[in-house]
């Protein structure tokens, strides 16, 4: 009663008093985007010392005492939420992106820096937006999602890589493939064991500025790859699997039967021997009779079309499962995981199979010293990389007949004995194309914080793959056409590790001075041995290539050794003046064993500046702008581009007769220059950050230009040197571009969101100087103010027609054979009239993303377009030859009933048109429906009587729609090819090397545990 009558005359109600002493309060986090549980979290009593933080589920419990409590949810990523207790015990909450701080930390190489404070050209791709696509290597995951990233997947031949490119092509011999740098290791070679799923994020270094630290690596831009760790709290078991089916996007139209022999009745009509000619006006039996052989005269009797592609093409399958286990305690943290992936492709004999086990391992042995672990080990299995059946498919007569009455296989068709039956190729056994792979690659570290802002760590990354090749082709194949069976085997093994020490020291000056430096000395080395023999003769198939010394006859064998080495030293200073004013020097030095003696070492300096505009005071009434900073850099790197031993002079085996005897002996074998020095670019770039309307609108606008000087490139010499060529430094392009990156946030009502990401980059690449200075290499085509290759041809101005008989003469042509533009107008079609077409250099790429959630569903789609590249589509070459041996495109041909200016008349008298090359070229412009993602998060009290605490299931289609004049007005497939043959800088052709662009349906799940 005395308690009651004190609380009276304070003024407090009983009622007040109960809920003013201690209680509990319990609930779950969640996000508003996807409804998936968030984890760490921070939970706070407002204007009080008491908080807690999520656990690994998202649920927290905290303690209030206050009489009106207000708890304060914050995390990274999420706006931070207040919400008034009352008398409530249970409080979820949804939080929701905020952009402005979303992925605030970014890996930057050799560290990691908040995203404000960033002072050169880094572009991010998440492992979120990794795991809306159903992809086989991580590098597909670039394209279109990151501004002047280059990406190219042609065709769809299990286990191909893409080729990328960013800020397009430097150097004429060397590479231009980025740096691949895995858990702070440079790799020497791609990433395409690397399992998509364990990737947590990626981040591309573009600028001179923020590739310098790589130095001569970092010379085409930097993908850096942080794979996924564990954190304190529960262990999390993870299953994430889907599983779906691929279908050819379409096929080449070639003619089937009665197309066929109406097209190879017109090659005769063309015939000037009266003899041969066969007659103007319709098909009669009887000059069908004198042309074609028995088996094509049953064929055209019975409608007879044997679609020999179709029987090389089946409905593929596109597999993957993965279990992953993460957690840990505050001293120990791990993530596990384990993958199997299996892709079985639209054409029979080519798939991969790749089994993946990844460790990453971090424990803390005391507040000073810190060791880590990043383990993978991969297995894959890859049939038919080289195993190309299509063309020859294409190819054949569609009136012959693959198979006898009993169903045995015909390996002749026709009477053309260079023409096998292609079904051939897919009898089981018949032809082996087999490659092995693998690997264990690591990353080891050791950190120890000497003092407070003082740090120094050790990486070690060792590297080991195994590679066996193996071919096989029987008998029975288009490749031995009856001859003995061939088989060859070809092993590599290499080594490669890198040795780092990085010291690395942090302060604060006064509240306002930031200094950051890093010193680093790298060593890199790499050892690579090959063997390989080929043989004929193997005598029973079934050993294939597997017991090659039984073979009647060795074709060659061949051992080979290379290994190089790479010394750095590099020093990186980062300063910032109350966040708003941030300056970045780096210098690198590299030695590298490639070069001479007088040339081993080449330093690249860089500079950068940032200034941070909305930390002015005139920008504080501009509450709009939450973001607004300027970014200046400019820097060099350089470029090995030459292979190991290639300043030396070399000998090579030769023969010659000693006393009637044969022999051998050695003569020199290259010109040795040990005054090579390294390719320079070097770099000016301009960026803008912004934010507007609280994370509403955000993104990025860049421009550079990058200049690239003493390129390494091959010069021809006279035969009579005894020698082709040379090896110097010669030569200067430029790249100049300008990309955006623009994310909205169009609608955040409610529980709808609807959010876009859109990237589009401009690069414009030319040669500034050759050899001989500002001359063009008309023989190299190479040409001044060009792109690095061109497409250097006649020009196709239509057919010629029959009203122009006597013009068509005067130029040495007939009615029905390609026009040439005469460009130099002097009566004669020759070499003089050839000019530059075009380029692979597309005048834009862009990529955008909408992403819409509503409650637990959400959708995404993304587009894909590159616009005003040419392309080569050797199809229109290899499989349109028009002389009525071998089947065609179902093309528009000329006939003087067909006046087209599309195709020529066909003509037996002409193994190819004449000009025929012009007939390759098309506009690649395309738009591509990359991919649409449809999910469903199940709410967390269904999946938790399900023993999960988050699920998702979800469902994709990749690629369903292709919108290119190539594919719809001229039966093309997919326009999408790589820019180049790699280091030839040739323009790479569509062909029947390629596999058909695909569709592909999947069903998956995402579970945790």
């Amino acid at each position: 009663m005395l308690s009651f009558l004190l609380l009276l005359a304070i003024g407090l109600s009983p009622l007040h008093t109960l809920y003013a002493q201690d209680r509990a309060v319990t609930g779950t986090v969640t996000a508003a985007e996807d409804n998936t549980t968030v984890p760490g979290v921070t939970v706070v009593v407002k204007n009080t010392n008491t908080g807690t933080t999520t656990d690994q589920d998202g649920k927290y419990t905290i303690n209030v005492t206050s009489a009106n409590p207000t708890l304060v949810f914050s995390a990274v990523g999420f706006t931070t939420q207040e919400i008034a207790v009352g008398n409530r015990s249970v409080i979820n909450v949804s939080l929701g992106v905020d952009l402005k701080t979303l992925n605030e930390v970014v890996v930057t190489g050799y560290g990691t820096r908040k995203k404000s404070q960033v002072t050169g050209a880094i572009s991010s791709v998440t492992s979120k937006e990794i795991s809306e696509l159903p992809i086989t290597n991580a590098q597909q995951a670039l394209q279109g999602r990151a501004a002047g990233v280059d990406v190219n997947m042609a065709g769809s031949k299990p286990g191909s890589t893409p080729q990328i490119r960013i800020r397009g092509r430097r150097s004429f011999n060397a590479s231009n493939d980025p740096l691949f740098v895995v858990d702070g290791i440079p790799l020497a070679g791609g990433i395409e064991d690397i399992n998509p799923n364990d990737i947590a994020s990626m981040e591309i270094l573009k600028d001179a500025s923020s590739t310098a630290i790589y130095g001569s690596r970092g010379s085409n831009g930097v993908v850096i790859i942080t794979t996924k760790r564990g954190t304190p709290g529960k262990t999390v078991v993870s299953v994430d699997a889907y599983t779906g089916v691929n279908q050819a996007l379409g096929r080449i139209d070639v003619m089937d039967g009665a197309q066929f022999a109406e097209y190879k009745r017109e090659s005769r009509r063309a015939e000037t021997r009266p003899a041969l000619k066969y007659p103007d006006g319709p098909a009669t039996a009887e000059a069908d009779a004198k042309l074609f052989e028995p088996i094509e005269l049953d064929g055209i009797a019975s409608g007879r079309t044997t679609d020999y592609p179709d029987a090389l093409l089946r409905t593929g399958s596109i597999s993957n499962y993965q279990v992953g286990v993460s957690g840990g305690t505050e001293k120990t943290q791990f993530n596990v995981s384990a993958n199997y992936f299996k892709d079985k492709g639209v054409v029979r004999n080519q798939d991969l199979t790749r089994y993946t086990f990844r460790v990453n391992l971090d424990h803390k042995i005391n507040n000073k010293l810190r060791v880590g672990i990043s383990s993978l080990g991969s297995h894959y299995v890859r049939n038919g990389e080289n195993f190309n059946p299509l063309g020859g498919a294409l190819a054949e007569n569609p009136l012959g007949k693959p198979y006898d009455a009993d169903g045995n296989l015909i390996f002749l068709p026709t009477l053309d004995g260079l023409r096998t039956n292609p079904l051939a190729e897919i009898v089981p056994g018949a032809v082996i194309d087999e490659r092995k792979n693998y690997r264990i690659f690591n990353s080891l570290y050791a950190e120890w914080k000497i003092i407070d802002g003082l740090s120094y760590r050790f990486n070690f990354g060792p590297d080991f793959k195994i590679n066996r090749y193996g071919r096989f082709f029987d008998s029975q194949t288009n490749a031995r056409r009856g001859a003995p069976a061939l088989g060859s085997v070809s092993n590599a093994f290499q080594f490669n590790y890198t040795l780092e020490n990085i010291l690395a020291y942090s302060k604060q000056f006064n509240t306002v001075h930031d200094l950051d430096v890093t010193l680093l000395q790298s060593f890199q080395r790499d050892n690579f041995e090959s063997s390989g023999i080929s043989v004929n003769g193997i005598p029973a198939s079934t050993q294939q290539f597997y017991n090659l010394g039984d073979a009647s006859q060795v074709n060659g064998v061949d051992t080979g050794l290379s290994e190089w080495t790479l010394l750095s030293y590099m020093a990186r200073v980062n300063y910032g003046f109350k966040e708003r004013y941030l300056f970045t020097a780096t210098v690198r030095a590299d030695g590298s064993s490639r070069f001479g003696a007088n040339t081993k070492y080449g330093i690249f300096p860089s500079v950068a500046f940032a200034w941070n505009i909305t930390g002015e005071n005139f920008m504080k009434e501009a509450r709009w702008v939450d973001q607004l900073k300027l970014r200046l850099s400019y820097g060099a790197v350089g470029n090995t581009a030459i292979s190991p031993y290639q300043t030396q002079a070399r000998l090579s085996r030769t023969s010659y007769a000693w006393d009637n005897t044969a022999a051998f002996g050695y003569r020199p074998g290259s010109i040795g220059n040990p005054d090579l020095k390294w390719e320079t670019s070097a770099t000016a770039n301009a960026g803008l950050d912004f934010s507007f309307g609280n994370g509403r609108v955000s993104g990025s606008v860049e421009y550079y230009i990058t200049n690239t000087t003493d390129l390494l490139a091959p010069q021809p010499l006279p035969n009579s040197t005894g020698f082709s060529g040379f090896t110097t430094n010669i030569g200067h392009t430029r790249n100049k571009g300008i990309e955006l990156t623009v994310s909205t946030i169009n609608v955040d009502k409610g529980d709808f969101r609807w959010s876009t990401d859109f990237t589009f980059n401009h690069n414009q690449e030319e040669i500034v100087e050759l050899a001989n200075g500002k001359v063009d290499d008309i023989s190299a085509g190479r040409f001044i103010g060009e792109p690095l290759s061109v497409v250097y041809d006649l020009k196709k101005i239509g057919i010629w027609q029959t009203d122009e008989l006597d013009l068509a003469k005067s130029y040495g042509y007939n009615p029905g054979e390609i026009k040439i533009e005469d460009l130099n107008n002097d009566g004669v079609i020759n070499a003089d009239d050839r000019q530059i077409l075009g380029s692979a250099i597309p005048a834009f790429v862009a990529g955008m993303t909408n992403r819409f959630s509503y409650k637990g569903f959400d959708l995404n789609f993304f587009l894909y377009a590159r616009a005003g590249q040419f392309i080569i589509s050797q199809f229109h070459a290899s499989n349109n030859s028009l002389a009525g041996r071998y089947n065609n495109l179902d093309i528009d041909y000329w006939t003087p009933n067909n006046p087209t200016n599309e195709f020529p008349r066909p003509n037996v008298n002409q193994e190819s048109p004449r000009n025929g090359s012009t007939l390759r070229y098309f506009d690649g412009s395309f738009l591509k429906v990359r991919n649409i993602n449809f999910g469903y998060n199940v709410p967390t009290n269904w999946a938790s009587k399900l023993g999960m605490t988050s699920l998702r299931v979800f469902t994709s289609i990749q690629q369903p729609f292709i919108f290119s004049e190539y594919r719809s007005k001229y039966k093309g497939i997919d326009p999408e090819v790589e820019l180049d043959n790699g280091q030839s800088n040739q323009n790479r052709g569509i062909g029947s090397d390629l596999s058909p662009a695909t569709s592909v349906i999947t069903f998956g799940i995402n579970a945790k545990f």
